[in-house]
């Protein structure tokens, strides 16, 4: 029977696929496609600012906005986050890391998704107000201010501070990636509570020696108790890539204490192993926080001292930077797909493991490793939110009747400034209707089952069942733009080419465009809302037996859920029906 177990594991591992498992595993695979798509990348700011300035017939105007934001979408359904793990980037990020110390820790206040929610909000008003989508040269401008801001915090910050939490992509691809069929996982959890390197998130070191100049010590700080914290002792600062911890007792025991501040929250967990080694409660080293380690009569100390990290080694293969313990890690939030916690794990412990796609949703009371509890996680529900309504309001700002409250808004305010009116149209979109909407549903909810739980709490739990709606509104929408206009790329190349005197793919043929029949698109935006529809329904119902226990409590919980999701399922429709702009392709 373990031996059945284990070949079907192995059956739902990428890993295992013959080809694929083979490259995936190759060391320099992640840095292969990010090469690739450098190269793309170049290509994009090189037309971008100095070919033709018509989008249609730029690369600029048309790789970014119809096929690689098609091309994701539909990569996050069938895989995960695949653009994160091939993302150009990351080599000038790595390039920062050599260049400069990038020691400074993320500052605690801004160890959140607010700042990353900023953000996103910004460019979804920016895309309209400024035409982005018509502009090659703006569009060159945001791809290069992309690159710097990657390349300038990532050389200041400790880990992978611009994913976590800058990168508006990124936050797109980790809130997505929660309804993929795929997540990076532990193969055989008791392997790993026996491992006393715990490499996937320190690292793997060699033995070559170190430059004089590396810091080789973590400093050691005294804590006292308090009702926030799990365990008391010494903390040693939060370090990338900490040697190993000193253990108390001998063999027989260690604890770790890990804190993190998010939304100003006290996480942790703590790890007690015997002499068999066997792990109880994986410990969790998160980036932000500090491990706190007992000294050996498990008594509060007030010594301070610095311990001493392995002599004489030098890093060679990076753990995880964004501090994804995968011992304690569950589901695909903060995971950027980077495949170091593969590289670095000495057993091979750790794959890419099939699942159901709403198995993220399970348990969202549970502490995760690097992300806390969700349900606590406000901010992500925020983030979940935003990006929710934005794929409505996002395919809004493309169909005819914008224009006409854009008029009407504009007569109201007595202004004639386009990009202001948009300001309001996406403030109202993006911040006030959601938070009347969700804060509604919360609230009768709560009443519904006459439910103690705070009301922030409520919204933030069931605002994860909102996730599969919004997906399914963003793969109608960007699926449109892809499947129409698919071929335009085709003669964008040839005119790249012609334009440099090198005509090997012939003349531009602009009329590629679409790679479906136009009578296909609707009935195919229709069933992906629908599937959409279904799956948040599915998942909310899920939420609410968790919390509720009886179906019949369940079923009341969620009715005012189910509505909203009913709602925007008709709203989606609605705009799927509305002539649309076709936009980067010549018909536009």
């Amino acid at each position: 029977m373990a031996a059945l177990r284990t070949q079907q594991s192995r059956q739902r591992d990428l890993l295992n696929v013959p080809v694929v498992g083979g490259f995936l595993r190759w060391k320099h695979a992640r840095t292969s496609m990010q090469a690739v798509l450098l190269a793309v990348s170049a290509l994009i700011l090189y037309d971008g600012f100095w070919g033709p300035q018509l989008a249609p017939k730029n690369v600029a105007g048309v790789l970014p906005w119809v096929h690689w934001r098609g091309l994701v979408v539909l990569a996050l359904l069938i895989a995960g986050n695949l653009f994160c793990m091939a993302c150009p980037f990351m080599l000038p990020r790595r390039l920062a890391k050599k260049l400069f110390p990038a020691n400074r820790p993320w500052p605690k206040v801004m160890r959140s998704k607010w700042l990353a929610i900023g953000v996103l909000l910004v460019f979804f008003w920016a895309y309209e107000a400024f035409d982005l989508w018509a502009s090659p040269w703006l569009t060159a401008w945001v791809a290069l201010t992309y690159f710097a801001a990657a390349f300038a915090i990532d050389g200041i910050f400790r880990g992978a501070a611009f994913c976590k939490y800058v990168c508006p992509i990124g936050q797109f691809h980790f809130v997505h990636s929660m309804v993929s069929p795929l997540e990076i996982k532990v193969r055989q959890p008791a392997l790993c509570g026996s491992c006393t390197t715990k490499d996937c998130i320190k690292g793997r070191y060699s033995q070559a020696p170190k430059p004089q100049n590396d810091r080789s010590f973590r400093e050691v700080e005294s804590v006292q108790d308090s009702p926030n914290t799990m365990a008391s002792g010494l903390t040693v600062e939060d370090h990338p890539h900490p040697g190993p911890l000193p253990q108390g007792r001998g063999d027989s025991f260690i604890s770790e204490r890990i804190t993190r501040a998010d939304s100003g929250e006290i996480l942790g967990s703590q790890i007690e192993r015997g002499h068999s080694g066997a792990s109880r409660n994986p410990v969790d080293p998160d980036e932000p926080g500090k491990a706190v380690v007992p000294p050996a009569d498990d008594t509060p100390s007030q010594a301070m001292r610095q311990v001493a990290a392995p002599a004489g080694l030098q890093l060679v293969q990076s753990g995880c930077e964004l501090w994804l313990f995968q011992e304690s890690k569950k589901g695909n939030m903060d995971c950027t797909f980077c495949l170091d916690c593969i590289q670095a794990c000495p057993y091979d412990n750790v794959g890419i493991r099939l699942r159901a796609p709403t198995s993220e949703f399970r348990r969202l009371d549970t502490w995760r490793s690097g992300v806390g509890t969700l349900v606590k996680r406000t901010d992500v529900a925020a983030l979940v939110i935003v990006l929710v309504f934005a794929a409505f309001v996002n395919a809004f700002g493309m169909v005819a009747p914008v224009y006409a409250l854009e008029q009407w808004l504009a007569n109201m305010l007595g202004v004639r400034n386009e990009p202001l009116v948009l300001g309001v149209v996406f403030m109202v979109g993006l911040v006030a209707v959601p938070f009347v909407l969700v804060t509604s549903a919360g609230w009768a909810s709560r009443a519904l089952v006459a439910g103690a739980e705070p009301l922030g709490a409520t919204v933030t739990r069931y605002s994860f069942a909102l996730i599969p709606i919004g997906f399914g509104m963003w793969l109608a929408h960007y699926g449109f733009h892809f499947f129409i206009g698919a071929l335009t790329v085709i003669p964008v190349m040839q005119s790249f080419l012609v334009d440099f005197g090198i005509p090997i793919l012939g003349d531009p043929r602009w009329e590629l465009a679409a790679i479906v029949p136009e009578s296909w698109l609707a009935p195919l935006e229709l069933l992906l809302l629908e599937l959409g529809m279904l799956v948040s329904l599915t998942v909310g119902y899920r939420i609410a037996k968790e919390q509720q226990r009886t179906a019949a409590r369940a079923a009341r919980a969620l009715l005012p859920w189910a509505v909203l999701i009913v709602m925007l399922f008709f709203a989606g429709a609605w705009l799927m029906t509305q002539p649309m702009e076709m936009r980067g392709t010549i018909l536009g």
